[in-house]
């Protein structure tokens, strides 16, 4: 979607200032539309599931439990995020090294239960890089700092990562920037509090409130998820990696100044409690299965958040009613899946009509 795109309004109301919303108030704004953004919470993000988040870019790695039309969204948005980035008023940390995904000796049923769900994936989604085995040499070559600590790996080329908060507030600058941005803090807002088109109201609302959204969309439902960031000034890894897990897959995403996430938890419920005792265990002794340099890592932050998720586990773009539209239901497929939801919003606000939408499967009902 272009900046020069036209659409039928000149002024929305976007509610929600997590990673959608910011997009999408970006993207109207450059389009030359009136943008209030408002928040419940501060310009920091404190409160949206995007700020506790891994920010994998990894759509075959992320088939083990999302269906084909996620891939496909994550697909495109991989080849859409270099040039949103690109557009920002700060860097953002951004690569495509590829995810390595081991295991243990003790965990090769599991690993290749995983790998013909991969090769599944790879049939359906033909446009994905094939993945590649890696002998014990090969993972040495691509990741020194792992040794032959593995005898087998599996890489999935191309797929990449970005720093979520580097990004939002890249996306915070940027939106400060632009003259017809009005950004509202603490200032919650529902989509009931507005009449499109109304004197003195603004001709569009978007609401991307995630949990936010419940009052007006009553089957969404908290999935909660549990991240630690450690700094290891004594591990090196070029790319976010994977270990196989016989409850649930553990990742390592390796940021800027050794800076690394570590996280797998997903748990059923909209509990925002401090993490776990057993969690964490896990969590950090799954990170030292991995590279033994994690031991005199120090623990910057232990966080927890609910990610927004529908009965389905699948994103929707809705009306809610006439020029009230809804985006919601990321799940934790947040950065994976954004840009293609992005550009699926703004075909659907300027024409009413999305044929990426039907490309990728997505739900854009009333």
């Amino acid at each position: 979607m272009s900046p020069s795109q036209e659409f039928p309004f000149r002024s929305a109301a976007v509610l929600g200032a997590g990673l959608m919303g910011r997009l999408l108030a970006l993207a109207l704004a450059r389009a030359g539309c009136e943008i209030d953004l408002y928040d419940a919470g501060g310009p920091q993000a404190e409160g949206a599931a995007a700020r506790v988040a891994a920010a994998m870019l990894a759509p075959l790695a992320e088939s083990a439990v999302a269906p084909p039309s996620v891939v496909r969204m994550g697909h495109h948005a991989l080849e859409r995020w270099p040039t949103l980035i690109a557009s920002l008023a700060a860097p953002v940390f951004f690569q495509r090294e590829g995810t390595l995904v081991l295991w243990h000796r003790q965990d090769a049923a599991e690993a290749a239960r995983l790998r013909r769900v991969l090769e599944r994936t790879g049939e359906l989604v033909p446009e994905l890089p094939a993945m590649r085995t890696l002998d014990a040499a090969g993972i040495e070559a691509l990741e020194p700092a792992l040794g032959r600590r593995f005898a087998q790996a599996l890489l999935l080329p191309d797929e990449g990562q970005l720093d979520n908060r580097a990004l939002l507030d890249a996306l915070l600058a940027t939106l400060q920037a632009q003259p017809k941005v009005r950004l509202h803090w603490q200032a919650p807002r529902a989509s009931d509090d507005f009449a499109p088109g109304a004197a003195g109201q603004p001709e569009r609302v978007i609401d991307c409130r995630g949990l936010g959204a419940r009052p007006q969309w009553n089957a969404l439902r908290g999935v909660r998820g549990e991240v630690i960031r450690v700094h290891a000034p004594e591990v090196t890894l070029r790319r976010p990696t994977r270990l196989v897990h016989p409850r649930y897959p553990i990742y390592i995403a390796p940021k800027p100044d050794h800076l690394f996430v570590i996280g797998a938890t997903e748990i059923e419920s909209d509990d925002l409690s401090p993490a776990s005792v057993r969690s964490t265990l896990e969590l950090l002794s799954a990170a030292y299965a991995v590279h033994s340099g994690f031991a005199e890592a120090r623990i910057v932050e232990i966080a927890t958040q609910c990610r927004p998720t529908l009965p389905d586990n699948l994103p929707a773009v809705r009306t809610l009613r006439p020029h009230v539209m809804q985006v919601n239901g990321l799940y934790r497929h947040g950065f994976m899946i954004a840009p293609a939801i992005l550009d699926v919003a703004l075909e659907l606000l300027a024409t009413g009509r999305s044929a990426l939408a039907a490309r990728f499967g997505l739900a854009t009902h009333p």
